[in-house]
């Protein structure tokens, strides 16, 4: 492949969105959350309003922007493509829990969960 073509190759993935390691090959939302349970991500956490993140363990809410972001698997709908959701594997900064949420993306989206994953302190690079 010529160097022109690896550009264009490299701006079509960066174009795509997250890398192919990040997509669930259609798997079902459970099956992906199985993956990270087994992971070690067994808590739950849920997207607020004003870009807050929820913790299930400690029952305290922290900035989007200070939670810890390790994976996000992407899924769409089988009969629905415009179904997208991500599923983050995170940690908790208040108590150190690892866990999970299932955030919408895409022009279907709630505010809250658009924002939230927005902000997310990215740290699978």
């Amino acid at each position: 492949m010529s160097t022109s073509e690896d550009r264009s190759a490299a701006e079509d993935r960066s174009a795509a969105g997250p890398s192919h390691d990040d997509v669930t090959d259609g798997c079902t939302i459970a099956e992906a959350m199985q993956r990270l349970e087994s992971d070690g991500y067994s808590g739950q956490f849920a997207a607020r309003a004003g870009a807050m993140v929820l913790c299930f363990t400690c029952r305290r809410e922290s900035r989007a922007a200070d939670v810890r972001l390790h994976r996000l698997l992407r899924t769409e709908g089988a009969s629905d493509t415009a179904d997208e959701t991500a599923i983050a594997a995170l940690t908790c900064p208040r108590c150190g829990a690892r866990g999970t949420t299932v955030l919408n993306y895409g022009p279907e989206a709630p505010p809250e969960d658009a924002e939230v994953l927005r902000l997310l302190e990215d740290t699978r690079f």
